[in-house]
């Protein structure tokens, strides 16, 4: 991602008083914005140049291509572009569906366009905090290790999880940072407050769909290893232990 003045941002809605709000915001933070009114022609536009835009955001419910298919076919691309997705649909299963399809967030409609405005800086941040620190630890030999457990071994700089020495596969960076979050001190209870600030770079906002949706997906993919680690604190978050495994 460029600088938070240089971003051109790709906004794939066929709402047309929703992209005309927010390309005044967008202009007012110095960024541009190109829209997309339906998916065919979103893909045909990021297919034709994929570098120019920095981040995507992207309504599910689009015509002649849905907002998923979009981003399966954006992703085929450019696997590290990042989507912001929009919609009006708020069942967990539709929110688990586009998150695990690439997507980096999930923006419910209706939104402040201020806030969206935030989670575009906040997704730019940490994707400049986690090149930095890959950055920084490319010198780490490469058996090592960040995070050591009972039975678990995170390496971030090759985004390794080996649970019991098996490898735990097809993990997306979302889930990887939330783990490697709640890993890095087992048996505390993290709010979902702090997951979102902590991973994704913003206070809570009342989006605790989007933190609940990666967590359901990382328990799958852990427990395909036998890794029941993730524990729910109802009323409060979640915690990682895996000494009672």
């Amino acid at each position: 991602m460029k600088p938070e003045k240089n971003l051109r941002i790709l906004m794939v809605e066929d709402d047309k008083s929703v992209a005309e709000m927010m390309d005044m915001f967008i202009k007012k933070e110095g960024w541009t914005m190109d829209v997309a009114t339906d998916g065919d022609q979103a893909v045909k536009m990021f297919a034709k140049n994929p570098d120019q835009y920095d981040l995507i955001t992207l309504d599910l419910n689009l015509p002649k291509k849905d907002g998923i298919q979009v981003a399966k076919e954006v992703c085929a691309i450019s696997p590290t572009i990042p989507i912001i997705m929009l919609t009006a649909r708020s069942s967990e299963a539709e929110q688990i569906l586009g998150l695990g399809v690439g997507a980096d967030d999930y923006v419910s409609k209706p939104f402040s366009p201020l806030a969206l405005i935030a989670r575009i800086k906040a997704l730019q941040r940490r994707i400049m905090i986690e090149d930095n620190q890959s950055k920084a630890i490319s010198d780490k030999r490469d058996e090592t290790f960040d995070v050591e457990t009972q039975h678990m071994k995170i390496s971030k700089k090759r985004r390794e999880v080996l649970f019991d020495n098996k490898e735990v596969d097809y993990i997306t960076p979302k889930e990887f940072n939330l783990l490697y979050t709640m890993a890095q001190k087992p048996k505390q209870v993290f709010s979902r407050g702090q997951l979102l600030e902590s991973v994704w770079g913003y206070d809570y906002f009342g989006e605790e769909r989007t933190v609940d949706a990666h967590i359901k997906k990382l328990r799958q993919k852990l427990e395909k290893v036998g890794a029941n680690v993730i524990q729910t604190v109802w009323g409060v978050g979640y915690k990682f232990d895996d000494s009672q495994v």
